[in-house]
């Protein structure tokens, strides 16, 4: 067996354990264990569960990107960064845990802001700020800090969803969403020019 197909299968047994159990279960033994291999031999491809941790997040990463920049979007600047919003949404129901990884657990690759997101290593957010500098160099919105405005955004959009996905709001699932759109107008209408 070749060491990339033993280090696809090591991060396919560590997305299930993510995905089953949450981040905590993801450790180098019960990795090693689904994958039938012994603990040591993980080390080859992956020098801690840090690392692990960072390549299952970075492939979510990678897909949610996939998926905003497959969607072609339409309309006002808000009905973009609105559908945008929702696209992470989707991403969020569909992965829960993957989400909360993404975004939300301490991790020691992270990226951190601003001097990651300024020098443009996230591949989500460069796009959600190229829309709002679009937005604008055309006068829809007041100049400003646009990453200042996304890093915002996203604070909104995963609060609200981690909020909902932790069982504090008693919404069901389309309640939830009108509530989540409605927060994304307010806030776009806020710095709106």
């Amino acid at each position: 067996m070749n060491a990339r197909s033993t280090a696809a299968r090591i991060t396919v047994a560590g997305r299930r354990l993510l995905d089953k159990e949450g981040a905590e279960a993801v450790t180098m033994r019960r990795v090693a264990q689904a994958v039938g291999v012994t603990a040591m031999a993980i080390y080859r491809h992956y020098p801690n569960r840090s690392a692990l941790l960072n390549a299952l997040a970075d492939e979510g990463f990678e897909q949610l990107a996939a998926r905003l920049t497959r969607k072609r979007f339409f309309g006002t600047i808000e009905a973009r960064l609105t559908k945008m919003a929702e696209i992470y949404l989707e991403h969020a129901f569909e992965n829960p845990r993957l989400f909360e990884l993404m975004f939300l657990k301490p991790r020691a690759g992270a990226r951190r802001y601003p001097r990651d997101f300024k020098a443009g290593r996230s591949p989500t957010a460069n796009l959600m700020v190229q829309l709002v500098e679009e937005g604008m160099k055309n006068g829809y919105f007041r100049e400003d800090d646009a990453w200042e405005i996304v890093l915002e955004m996203g604070a909104l959009s995963h609060g609200l969803i981690m909020l909902y996905l932790g069982g504090r709001l008693e919404l069901s699932h389309a309640r939830f969403r009108a509530l989540y759109r409605r927060s994304f107008r307010r806030y776009i209408h806020g710095i709106r020019n």
